[in-house]
């Protein structure tokens, strides 16, 4: 899989005008395209903690940074696919010494694929989005929610994932289908419009160590390897993740 790889080839009138609006945030999350520029901060409040105590329905992970541990707690009923594709990368230590290489603050924090050399790493085949089926579970694109990074395409997610600072409702499937581009409601659509309509699936939240990924914003970022900003300039290492409940 090409990282980055995004439909930005010119199209015809009024399509063309219309997705580069709407393409706005997509090109946000999407692995290794350039990021805007956002001046939102995350001063909203961090949605509650589920309970201190684990249950066997949604088991945990803590995961060891160099500037501190993340708790996250997982939703299996809501995104199981995600959350089955996430626990296999953890358990075959795959994480294990990648770095979070985009941190845009008041958006959002990515992470998981790329090595301390900013070299990506090779995957597993991607996974179907879940979006639709977790939002309407209740997990949605919030403050401290983990989801799944990918490309444009929709079904491309594999090992990357990110941490929302803030509500990103842009991000979530309701807000994808409802700004679907006008030229992709006919009934003879581009075949672009097959990648439009989906969101980003949320499946998991941060639950010990948002303060953590407060930090990570607060450390200054420029270019580096294959990306032309949002890196961080001190490298925010993922040393270890470990399953710490268990289904």
């Amino acid at each position: 899989m090409v990282a980055g790889k995004l439909f930005t080839k010119a199209l015809p009138d009024p399509f063309f005008s219309y997705m580069n609006t709407m393409n706005k945030f997509a090109r946000l999350i999407a692995l290794g395209a350039s990021a805007l520029a956002l001046t939102a901060t995350h001063a909203q409040a961090v949605k509650p903690a589920s309970p201190s105590t684990p249950s066997a329905d949604k088991p945990r992970v803590e995961m060891k940074t160099s500037l501190g541990v993340i708790v996250i707690e997982l939703d299996p009923a809501a995104a199981p696919k995600s959350v089955a594709n996430f626990l296999e990368y953890v358990k075959s230590g795959f994480y294990e010494g990648t770095v979070y290489h985009r941190i845009i603050k008041g958006f959002m924090a990515q992470g998981g694929g790329f090595d301390k050399a900013m070299k990506q790493k090779e995957t597993r085949a991607p996974i179907v989005n879940e979006g639709e089926a977790a939002e309407k579970a209740g997990l949605k694109n919030d403050r401290g929610t983990i989801s799944m990074a990918r490309t444009g395409d929709p079904h491309s997610a594999t090992a990357q994932f990110y941490i929302n600072y803030k509500d990103n409702t842009m991000l979530d499937a309701s807000s994808a289908k409802n700004n679907v581009p006008p030229p992709c409601k006919t009934d003879n659509p581009p075949a672009q419009c097959k990648q439009y309509g989906w969101g980003y699936t949320a499946f998991g939240r941060v639950v010990q160590g948002m303060d953590i990924v407060d930090k990570m914003a607060e450390v200054p970022t420029s270019a580096g390897g294959m990306f032309p900003s949002d890196v961080p300039q001190t490298q925010i290492v993922i040393e270890k993740v470990t399953l710490i409940t268990k289904k």
